[in-house]
C-alpha cells in the first residue's frame, strides 16, 4: 500500500515538472525575438522626411502623398549646379521641383517637372543656372501630388570658379503605338540625347494619368533622334490605354506627347465568331475559300467544309486543311484551296472554327465552276 503511495506520488512529480518544461518552452516561443522586412520604399532616410507610406505585403498599393530621397553632393562650375535625386509619385499625378538660395529660407526655385503617377522611384535631377561664383547655396528637393507635398531636409553646395559645361535637355517625340493586341502593345516614340548621356522610359495607363512605367533604357549621347521602342505585356483587353515617353538627362527631364491606342476585344475569351463570305478565282476544278474569322481572345483552330450536298449533312464531302490562330489575333480574313473539283457543278461551303470555348460554323455559300 505504501508503495503505491510512493509511485503515484512519483508520478504527480513528473507529470509537474513535464509540464513546468512544456510551458516553459511554449513562453520561450512566444516572447521570442520577432523579425522586421527593411522598409524598401524610397525616403529622405531622415527626420525631415515627410513623404507618404504605401502599403506593404501582397496587397495593392493605396495611393498617397509622393516618397522622395535627395542624393548627396552636386555637379557645380562658377554659374550651374547639377542636383539630384529619386521621387517616386505613389499612384498620383506627381510634379517635382528644387528649392534654393543664399540662405536656409531658399526663395528661388527650378520649373516643376512632371514625373507621371507609377510606384517607380524615377530619376529627378534639378539644373540651376544663374549662380554667383565661389558662393555657398542651400537647397531642397520637393514634391506634389493631390494628396500632399512632401520637401527633404536641406542640403548645400558651393560654386567654384570653373567654367559650365554647354549642354542641352533631350527631345522627344511620342510616336503612335504598334502591334496592338489584347493584352500587349509596342509603345514608339523618337529621342534626342542631343549630345548627353540619357535614359529614357514610357509611362502608360487606363488614363491621362498614366501609373504603369516601363523599364528605363539609355539613349546614349549622340546628337540624332533615334527612334526607340519597347513592349508591354499584361494589358487588359476592349481596354483604351494612354501613354507617353519621357526622357532624362543632366541638364533636364522632358515628357513627350500623350498618345492613346485600344486593344482589341473581347473583354473576356468565348466561341469564335466567324462570316462565311464569297468564293473567289473560280476555276474549272478549284476555287478559293474566304472567310472571316475572330478568335475572341482563345487559341482557336478553322477549317473550310464543301459539298455538293446543298445542306452540307452530317458526313461532310470534304474539309479543308485545319489552321491556328493565336489567342491575340484580331478578325482576319481567311482563305483555302478548294481542289479536284467537278466541271460546271454547284459546291456549296461554309467557315468552321473551333477552340476552347466551342464550335462555331458559319453561314454556307456556293458556287459554280467553270465549264
Amino acid at each position: 500500500m505504501n508503495n503505491n503511495y510512493l509511485i503515484g506520488g512519483l508520478i504527480v512529480i513528473l507529470l509537474l515538472v513535464g509540464g513546468y518544461f512544456v510551458l516553459q518552452s511554449s513562453g520561450t516561443m512566444d516572447n521570442g525575438t520577432a523579425t522586421t522586412t527593411p522598409n524598401t520604399d524610397i525616403g529622405d532616410g531622415t527626420s525631415g522626411d515627410t513623404s507618404g507610406d504605401t502599403t506593404g505585403g501582397d496587397s495593392t498599393p493605396s495611393e498617397a502623398a509622393p516618397r522622395i530621397q535627395t542624393d548627396a553632393g552636386a555637379a557645380v562650375s562658377n554659374s550651374t549646379a547639377v542636383i539630384t535625386g529619386h521621387v517616386t509619385p505613389n499612384g498620383a499625378p506627381t510634379t517635382y521641383w528644387y528649392e534654393y538660395g543664399l540662405t536656409t529660407a531658399l526663395g528661388s526655385r527650378t520649373a516643376a517637372q512632371s514625373i507621371g503617377s507609377g510606384w517607380t522611384a524615377i530619376a529627378s535631377p534639378g539644373y540651376i543656372t544663374g549662380l554667383k561664383a565661389n558662393t555657398t547655396y542651400y537647397f531642397r528637393l520637393s514634391a506634389q501630388n493631390r494628396l500632399g507635398t512632401v520637401s527633404g531636409t536641406m542640403g548645400s553646395f558651393s560654386t567654384n570658379n570653373n567654367p559650365p559645361s554647354q549642354g542641352n535637355a533631350p527631345a522627344v517625340t511620342t510616336n503612335s503605338a504598334t502591334d496592338v493586341q489584347r493584352t500587349s502593345v509596342v509603345l514608339n516614340a523618337h529621342v534626342n540625347p542631343r549630345g548627353t548621356e540619357t535614359t529614357y522610359w514610357f509611362e502608360y495607363g487606363n488614363d491621362a494619368n498614366f501609373g504603369g512605367v516601363t523599364t528605363f533604357q539609355s539613349a546614349g549621347n549622340g546628337t540624332a533622334s533615334n527612334a526607340v521602342s519597347v513592349g508591354v505585356t499584361g494589358l487588359n483587353p476592349s481596354t483604351k490605354y494612354f501613354f507617353r515617353v519621357n526622357a532624362q538627362n543632366s541638364y533636364g527631364t522632358v515628357n513627350g506627347a500623350t498618345q492613346s491606342f485600344t486593344t482589341p476585344g473581347p473583354a473576356s475569351p468565348g466561341v469564335p465568331a466567324v462570316d462565311t463570305t464569297s468564293a473567289t478565282n473560280i476555276a474549272t476544278s478549284s476555287a478559293q475559300l474566304n472567310g472571316r474569322i475572330s478568335p475572341n481572345g482563345a487559341q482557336t483552330t478553322y477549317w473550310f467544309e464543301y459539298s455538293k450536298d446543298s445542306l452540307l449533312g452530317s458526313i461532310i464531302g470534304t474539309v479543308t486543311t485545319s489552321q491556328d490562330l493565336s489567342a491575340d489575333a484580331t478578325t482576319l480574313t481567311v482563305t483555302a484551296q478548294a481542289t479536284h473539283l467537278d466541271r460546271n457543278a454547284r459546291y456549296f461551303y461554309r467557315l468552321v472554327a473551333r477552340n476552347s470555348f466551342g464550335t462555331t460554323r458559319g453561314d454556307i455559300e456556293n458556287f459554280r465552276t467553270r465549264n
